[in-house]
């Protein structure tokens, strides 16, 4: 059961992670040939995003709260959502305004996904069974680094609409991948339910005394926002920190094409930054254990801007690419970090929505990132995109390292 649930959970992160590629990396290239500026695709990006930021604290609230729509229920039903939605962009004479709305949707769907599928972490650690969240995020690293590396020489060959055809095809592995993890979950919790009625017997009604109800409560936003007010203030730098990260992937065609590139190199490129990806998340735990978190997300913030400086300085493809082995102690080691850190640090009721603030405040990055970038692209160019992100990442990481090591751990109730 160990390794079953831990290869399906692998699953749906190398499903979800290989859509993004799709959808969001492969965004601009889609988009710039149907006839959109920099700057319209921005606007795209960013009410997407910002539709994304509105729903997603609504999703998790329900997510707390709901005993019949589980995490793996809502999952379900978003993927079938953006399966219909992936259908529409195969009409060949279909509108931009039509376009725009899709891609809105499609995007905003998808980012909101991303703190379930993280806190589903948890939910299938009640079975029993220890769920390694780096090694199944490496999945999704190594899935979507093979997607794009061969999407950039395909797009390159035949053009753009090879997209929408592998983005339908993913969202079906998806969705197998939810249906499969849902009936193994379901399937363990009835083996440790028997084994636990077994050993104990009737003293388990014994042991509900309700002790731990306020722990266990679900909260609502603004008070989980009262209770958590300096990893509030850390998730505010985590909008300048992840302002770059934003940028590299929003606007990376428009950067490799400044120094002379094509869609091909951008699809290496994105390759081998999400390779890099790899030996943190694979390595995490190994790390866990002899560094803290609040340790790690420090180094990561570092990375971020190290990684960022050096692709402004860059006057070539390979230099761009260089620069993509930052990865592996900026992006690579901050998010697996972070997802742990919140669970180390958050009472069970606020789980999930402390996962939700966390990409709630990437997805806004993603927002003002768009609107900004595309209009920094048309105005001044790549270098200056580059420059700008540089000083804001930089920004960002201050404050994230002041706060990040001030967070008290509390005891968690299981």
């Amino acid at each position: 059961m160990k390794k079953l649930l831990n290869l399906e959970y692998a699953g749906i992160h190398g499903a979800y992670w290989m859509f993004y590629g799709v959808i969001s990396s492969f965004a601009s290239v889609f988009l710039l040939a149907k006839g959109f500026s920099n700057w319209h695709i921005g606007l795209v990006l960013a009410v997407a995003n910002v539709l994304a930021v509105v729903m997603q604290p609504l999703v998790a609230d329900i997510a707390d709260r709901s005993g019949r729509l589980s995490v793996i229920g809502i999952s379900k039903i978003l993927t079938v959502m953006m399966m219909a939605a992936t259908t529409c962009l195969f009409i060949m004479d279909i509108s931009m305004a039509a376009l725009s709305v899709i891609f809105v949707l499609l995007i905003a769907w998808h980012t909101i996904l991303r703190p379930l599928f993280n806190s589903l972490t948890f939910i299938l650690e009640e079975t029993g069974v220890d769920i390694n969240f780096g090694v199944a995020r490496s999945m999704g690293s190594l899935t979507y680094a093979a997607l794009v590396a061969v999407l950039g020489t395909v797009v390159e060959k035949y053009g753009v609409m090879t997209l929408p055809v592998t983005g339908e095809l993913i969202l079906v592995m998806l969705l197998l991948s939810l249906i499969v993890t849902g009936r193994s979950y379901k399937k363990g919790m009835r083996i440790r339910d028997n084994g636990v009625k077994e050993s104990c017997g009737e003293a388990l009604t014994d042991t509900d005394d309700g002790d731990g109800e306020s722990e266990t409560e679900a909260v609502n936003l603004m008070m989980f926002i009262r209770r958590n007010k300096l990893f509030f203030i850390v998730n505010l730098g985590v909008i300048g920190l992840y302002f770059s990260n934003s940028v590299l992937n929003n606007y990376m065609m428009q950067i490799v094409d400044g120094v002379g590139g094509t869609s091909e190199d951008m699809g290496r490129i994105l390759s081998v930054m999400a390779f890099c990806e790899i030996p943190a998340l694979v390595c995490f735990d190994w790390l866990r254990k002899r560094f803290s978190c609040q340790g790690m997300i420090k180094v990561a913030a570092v990375g971020f801007t190290v990684k960022i400086a050096m692709c402004w300085l860059a006057d070539s493809v390979i230099m761009i690419l260089i620069a993509q082995f930052a990865q592996m102690v900026s992006f690579g080691l901050f998010v697996p970090a972070m997802v742990r850190f919140i669970d180390e640090i958050m009472s069970k009721g606020e789980a999930v929505k402390g996962q939700a603030l966390f990409t709630t405040m990437v997805t806004a990055t993603t927002v003002i990132s768009s609107l900004l970038g595309g209009a920094i692209l048309d105005m001044g160019g790549a270098k200056t995109l580059t420059f700008t992100s540089t000083l804001v990442t930089a920004a960002g990481a201050a404050v994230v390292i002041a706060a990040v090591g001030r967070i008290e751990k509390k005891q968690r109730v299981k």
